[in-house]
């Protein structure tokens, strides 16, 4: 029974090894165009999902949903989100395709966590995707903002979604989009840059 403990435990060992060298040998792929894997799928994905339920503070958003708040929330959107995650005019953002992993289609697929994921995510950002930590750029008000956005933009109030459909409220315009975005800056008043 030892012999057998021993080699299982060298087994896992050799396992752990080989897997530390590939990695750390540069034989994972860096690229961010290219398909992603059934494996990461599979795993990647609702262990993030797993790990934004365990560490989002259960907390209620502040925001109510009106007109004014939303259209805020749509305008931040537009001006830093639409990119990535599309809008109107671009369901499928034109930046979707250039992450890795590719980034949620909202217009698609409206999102579907809780706000209190929502808004950690939207202020924590994610590691080891094209998802920055907003907390730096916007304030806690317009983070709940988009928040509040994003749970309604499935079912926004007729002069919000209006709006939305038309790119004014503050929104950019389809021939805007291509790449023009607010000039963000951290609290302080430094400009951060876009990316």
């Amino acid at each position: 029974m030892l012999k057998f403990l021993l080699g299982f435990v060298v087994a896992v060992l050799v396992v752990l090894l080989t897997g530390y060298l590939y990695v750390r040998g540069g034989f994972v792929d860096p690229r961010a165009d290219t398909e992603v894997g059934l494996l990461e799928r599979k795993i990647a994905m609702p262990a993030l999902d797993a790990a934004i339920d365990r560490h989002a503070p259960e907390v209620q958003n502040p925001i109510p949903p009106t007109d004014a708040n939303l259209t805020a929330g749509m305008t931040i959107y537009q001006a830093n989100c639409a990119s990535c995650h599309g809008d109107t005019h671009r369901p499928h953002g034109m930046l979707a395709d250039a992450l890795y992993p590719r980034s949620p289609q909202f217009v698609e697929d409206a999102p579907d966590m809780p706000e209190n994921q929502n808004f950690y995510i939207i202020q924590h950002g994610v590691r080891l995707s094209g998802m920055p930590a907003w907390k730096q750029a916007l304030t806690e008000q317009e983070m709940w903002q988009v928040t509040a956005f994003l749970s309604h933009m499935d079912k926004l109030p007729p002069q919000v979604s209006a709006a939305w459909k038309t790119g004014t409220g503050g929104a950019q315009s389809e021939d805007s989009s291509h790449g023009s975005k607010m000039d963000m800056k951290d609290k302080k008043g430094v400009s951060l840059p876009m990316h």
